[in-house]
């Protein structure tokens, strides 16, 4: 039997403080800025107060595949969810957070939320077109997409810095998964690691001095569940990067971001393996 364990990560005193363990499968945790995470499992959105920590469903209406790519505005009122009724069938939606009615963002699937722009008004999000994984934004409320990312064979898990400067996400050129960043409209193309393990999923700090990033084995296909990985700090100035965990996990660890809005703690699942 697998259990599922909510942790943070305390970047002061490296400390990891465990908040809640489940027999459910849950993922991809969000900090809301009231101190509240949103986690999701079995196709449904929790609220967990680590004061009290337990699952707290957010009922929302028509949708009951919603995956691990969920997020929140930056005023701390809105959710924006991925749904995914069948594989390779996402769509993005956004909800008040208290649950409801989801109001349709993305016009084409498959579409994976992972970001927003500090300024609340843009999204960027991995999606597939022409079998091709490729980096898209749009406006929060719908509208045309612009493709930001091109001659990769896969990327995936933008996400913007706090000043809006650049967009952060994992790409694929050459069979290496390293870490890149660009500009929010997709010049200025830079890549940020470059080293044998496969490099998921990078989160810059409210501050804007790290990235958290999700390191697997050299030689990992794709992002699975399941497996021995790291969760590793990049200093953005320096470059320098820093392993503050080795977890039994992956997919589900850090797909989304997790940063508390203090920009001193970090939210992240791994898995417990029992016997």
């Amino acid at each position: 039997m697998m259990r599922y364990r909510l942790s943070f990560y305390d970047l002061k005193t490296g400390q990891l403080q465990p908040i809640f363990v489940t027999e459910k499968l849950i993922e991809a945790p969000n900090w809301h800025p009231d101190g509240t995470l949103i986690v999701n499992g079995d196709g449904t959105l929790f609220r967990i107060d680590p004061k009290h920590p337990s699952l707290t469903p957010i009922p929302i209406e028509g949708l009951k595949d919603l995956n691990n790519d969920h997020g929140i505005t930056p005023d701390g009122k809105t959710l924006i969810i991925s749904n995914s009724p069948q594989p390779m069938a996402s769509s993005i939606y956004t909800v008040s957070l208290a649950g409801g009615t989801p109001t349709p963002v993305t016009r084409t699937s498959p579409s994976w939320w992972h970001g927003i722009s500090p300024d609340g008004t843009t999204i960027v999000y991995t999606a597939r077109r022409n079998g091709v994984f490729d980096i898209f934004r749009c406006p929060i409320e719908g509208g045309e997409e612009q493709r930001l990312t091109e001659d990769f064979d896969h990327t995936d898990g933008p996400d913007y810095t706090a000043d809006g400067a650049w967009i952060w996400f994992n790409g694929e050129r050459q069979e290496s998964m390293d870490l890149w960043r660009m500009r929010p409209d997709g010049t200025d193309l830079q890549r940020m690691t470059d080293s044998p393990s496969v490099d998921w999923f990078p989160h810059p700090s409210p501050d804007g001095q790290h990235v958290l990033y999700l390191a697997y084995e050299a030689g990992t296909e794709g992002h699975p569940r399941d497996r021995d990985v790291e969760l590793r700090l990049l200093d953005a100035e320096t470059g320098d990067e820093t392993c503050l965990v080795s977890l039994f996990g992956g997919q589900g660890t850090i797909n989304v971001p997790c940063w508390a809005p203090s920009g001193d703690r970090f939210a992240f699942v791994d898995v417990l393996k029992d016997g």
